[in-house]
């Protein structure tokens, strides 16, 4: 039987990119905070079928089963609103940016805001991919591992991702 403290060693240090990937795949911290501990709970619970080797995409293989789940009960109750919680931290006064140009400061906040919309605009599996391999660094074979798919369907989810992705953001770094 495997101890709390190799599940401690081998999982826990990929909270971050399970909460990542989380929060792209459902547009929500606090929603991506839920399907985080639940992930967590069910690896720990299910600890013991994981064999040698990384856990990082058993766990992230969990959470996108979790939030793939989530995502789908939710489209079967329409009607539901949320609130913008990003439109709200974008009011408030920037921390990191102290003693930077405020013009400077918008244009870098505009940019930010203008890819994390081309991202969040990605049908899901496209998505999924672009956060696994840009954002989290994962190679081809722990991506199709994590979303059950041949690596061949990875490779060509990512350039159809990277393809919308360059239209959407076609003109940026030009007007600036």
């Amino acid at each position: 039987m495997t101890s709390a403290r190799d599940f401690e060693k081998r999982v826990l240090p990929h909270l971050h990119a399970a909460f990542n990937l989380a929060r792209w795949l459902v547009h929500d911290d606090h929603v991506a905070e839920d399907m985080v501990q639940d992930a967590y709970l069910r690896a720990y619970r299910y600890f013991a079928s994981l064999r040698e080797g990384d856990a990082r995409p058993w766990l992230l293989g969990i959470v996108r089963n979790n939030c793939f789940t989530w995502l789908e009960e939710q489209r079967l109750t329409p009607g539901q609103v949320e609130l913008d919680d990003e439109l709200i931290d974008t009011l408030k006064a920037p921390e990191h940016g102290q003693g930077m140009d405020p013009g400077a400061i918008l244009d870098q906040e505009q940019t930010r805001k203008r890819v994390d919309d081309a991202i969040r605009a990605l049908a899901p599996p496209f998505r999924e991919v672009v956060v696994l391999r840009e954002l989290e660094g994962m190679s081809y074979a722990e991506i199709a591992q994590i979303a059950a798919i041949p690596i061949g369907t990875v490779m060509s989810r990512l350039s159809r991702a990277r393809s919308e992705l360059k239209g959407a953001l076609a003109g940026l770094w030009r007007n600036q």
